[in-house]
Formats: structure tokens, C-alpha cells, sequence
């Protein structure tokens, strides 16, 4: 049996793009003009085991991770899920353990969703923007409707239920404004692991140019350090902010845990609906389908040139800019997809987010260096 040579983790798409609200932002809702009109947006159950047999047999470690993602994969109901979870105790090897994790949008989930959460030990990752007026401007239904208060009954479920949740709030051009009114709500409803994730979206006609709602670098830059020091002074200990940790974890020189922040990626690919593997989230397109679970083991797919390429070409093409920046340890150049911008020397490959990176990062950097020396004195 065949190991995957390093840890990966697959973004599952088993309703491929299809989701039951229109949130602006969007950038997976097109992904449905790649396949034939009336397509079928469900994993049949003959692809859904077989992928799960082969990331089972994939898997190197004694953890075997699934993540299950869309669109909004709660669409496909919950028997679809106890399904899921069937299949896996079958298919499991003796000696490992299978650990399950969903984002959702929340708003479809109920009391028997989160009864199967609890009891299945699934993560939870909850898209949430902050309070409701920020929510709602962008995170919106089919027919334009609000959706902070389905969100937020779904997330007391989950908080009723001991359910792991780790909010993923959206940063854009608005709530990027009010970065100390979106944590403190965070925290006031009690949330314990948050995750903030940038919204990019670049314009094809404007050179390095972006959407009027994209978050604007600088700003981005000021959101975390003006939450960052209310984190550092109040909160260490109580809520994790993925961020925050990651720039921590160059205190121990350990590796990145999030993609964006590694020198290379490639290990985060997507199998859709159909079996479909793509090399990356943001890289669902024909150029980077590199074959099908159904046809090309997903192993092989996963240790494919193609595929090993993909994630070297991240360090390969990083600008003489970002190797040689102070900060290039705790960033590297952030993701790809970002990476449409000119260095000041006219370089191609700076990311547009770099502005408010290098601020954020240079802006933690001596708590991040008081961290190691404690560490190194308790070490000693």
C-alpha cells in the first residue's frame, strides 16, 4: 500500500460549488460553469467511498483528517453524513484514528446536526463577519435576504452541544474599519478560536487593481495589530487567534501550520463532487486539474510532478523583495493567489497584501522575540 510521502489534508467538496446562500464574496459559487448544465452536484456514493478508501490508504500518520467543505456541504443533509461517517469506520485500519472537520455557513444547522457533531467529534469551522449589520452585508440569501440570526442560532447549537467551532470571519473593505467592535463581539459571544481571512478579489481590467470590497492592504495591516494588542493585553490563554499563533510558532521555528504562511504549499488540494482533483482552493480551473480520483489514484495525483511543481513554484517565483524582508520567516510571501502585485524595484510576484503584512508582522515581532527568550531560559 502506497503512503503519501508527507502529511496533506484534502478539501472534499462532495456538493461541489453548490450553496443555499449568495454571500458577495464568493469566489467558489462559479466553480459550478465548470461542469455541463444539469450536472448532478452530488458525490455518488460509489465516489464518495472510494474516496474515502483512498485517503484512508493515503494517509501517512496514525490521524487521518477529513475536511468537508463547498459551497455549503449541510445542503446534502445529515443521512449523507452519517453516511460519511459509516464508511469510514469500515474502511479504517486498525491503529489509527479518523478525525472529521465541516465548515459551514450555519444556517441549516439543528439540533440533529449538532447532536451528530457532538457525538461524531466534528470540528467546526463557522463563517461569521462579526455583528449583524456587518454580517449581513455581504452574507446574504438566494433572494437578498439577511442571515446573521440563522447563522448565530446555529452557533449557539453548537456552543450547546461542546461542538469545537472555530469562527472564520471574512475581512473586507467594510468591518476591516472596525476591527475592536468585530472581536469584541467575537468574544463576547464566547468565541474561543477564531480565524480572520483576508477577501481579495482582483480586478482582470485594473493592473494589480482589486474589487471595491476587498479589503485595502494597509487597513488590513492596522485590523490585526489594533486586535493583536487587545489580544497580547487581555486575552492570552483564552482565545486563539489563528494569526497570532502562527506568527508565534516562529518563536519555536516550528513549520506553519496554515498554508498560506509556508515557503512552499500544494499540500491542500481539492477532490469535487465528481472525483475531480484540483491542485489547490483557490486554483479550481482546468489548468490546475491534474486528473480523477476514479481514474488516477488519489496518492499518485498527490505525489504528481504537476502537483510538486504547483507547490515549489511558490518559493521559485518569490521576489528578491520577499527574500530579503525581515519579516519573510513569518509570511513567505502569503498565498499565491495574492500575488499579483509589483515590488517597488517593478518586480512581478509581490503580494497585495504585503503593505499590511510587513505592518502586522513587524508590529508583533517583539512579543514574538520575548516568547522565544522565555522559551530558551526555560529550556536552558
Amino acid at each position: 500500500m502506497v503512503k503519501a510521502s508527507r502529511e496533506f489534508q484534502v478539501f472534499a467538496k462532495p456538493i461541489g460549488s453548490i450553496c443555499n446562500l449568495d454571500c458577495r464574496y464568493c469566489y467558489y459559487l462559479e466553480k459550478e460553469h465548470l461542469y455541463p448544465e444539469g450536472e448532478q452536484f452530488r458525490m455518488f456514493d460509489e465516489v464518495l467511498e472510494e474516496y474515502i478508501v483512498q485517503h484512508i490508504e493515503a494517509s501517512p500518520g496514525p490521524v487521518i483528517g477529513f475536511s468537508w467543505h463547498g459551497g455549503e456541504p449541510t445542503v446534502l443533509g445529515l443521512d449523507y453524513f452519517r453516511r460519511i461517517v459509516e464508511l469510514q469506520r469500515r474502511h479504517r485500519p486498525p491503529g489509527q484514528r479518523i478525525v472529521n472537520g465541516i465548515q459551514t455557513n450555519g444556517t441549516l444547522l439543528d439540533e440533529g446536526w449538532c447532536r451528530f457533531f457532538a457525538t461524531e467529534g466534528f470540528a467546526v469551522g463557522l463563517s461569521l463577519d462579526g455583528p449583524r449589520e456587518m454580517h449581513d452585508r455581504y452574507r446574504v440569501t438566494k433572494d437578498g435576504k439577511p442571515t446573521h440570526e440563522r447563522t448565530m442560532q446555529g452557533y449557539e447549537l453548537l456552543q450547546e452541544h461542546g461542538v469545537y467551532t472555530d469562527i472564520l470571519c471574512v475581512v473586507n473593505a467594510h468591518n476591516v474599519r472596525f476591527p475592536i467592535q468585530v472581536y469584541r463581539f467575537l468574544k463576547q459571544i464566547n468565541a474561543r478560536y477564531i480565524s480572520f481571512l483576508p477577501m481579495v478579489e482582483p480586478q482582470p481590467d485594473a493592473r494589480g487593481g482589486v474589487s471595491p470590497i476587498s479589503v485595502p492592504s494597509e487597513a488590513w495591516g492596522e485590523f490585526l495589530c489594533a486586535i493583536f494588542d487587545e489580544w497580547r493585553d487581555q486575552d492570552i490563554g483564552r482565545v486563539k487567534v489563528q494569526i497570532f499563533e502562527e506568527a508565534v510558532r516562529t518563536a519555536f521555528d516550528q513549520e506553519h501550520s496554515l498554508c498560506i504562511f509556508r515557503p512552499t504549499c500544494g499540500d491542500i488540494p481539492v477532490v469535487e463532487h465528481n472525483g475531480d482533483f484540483y491542485s489547490c482552493d483557490h486554483y479550481v480551473d482546468n489548468g490546475h486539474r491534474l486528473g480523477n480520483i476514479m481514474e488516477t489514484p488519489l496518492v499518485e495525483l498527490l505525489e504528481s510532478p504537476a502537483q510538486r511543481a504547483f507547490g515549489e513554484s511558490k518559493l521559485g517565483t518569490l521576489p528578491r523583495f520577499c527574500r530579503e524582508c525581515d519579516v519573510r520567516a513569518m509570511c513567505n510571501g502569503e498565498c499565491p493567489k495574492n500575488r499579483f502585485a509589483t515590488t517597488p524595484d517593478e518586480e512581478p510576484g509581490l503580494n497585495y497584501l504585503c503593505l499590511g503584512y510587513r505592518r502586522f508582522f513587524n508590529h508583533c515581532r517583539p512579543f514574538v522575540s520575548e516568547v522565544a527568550a522565555l522559551w530558551r531560559r526555560q529550556d536552558a
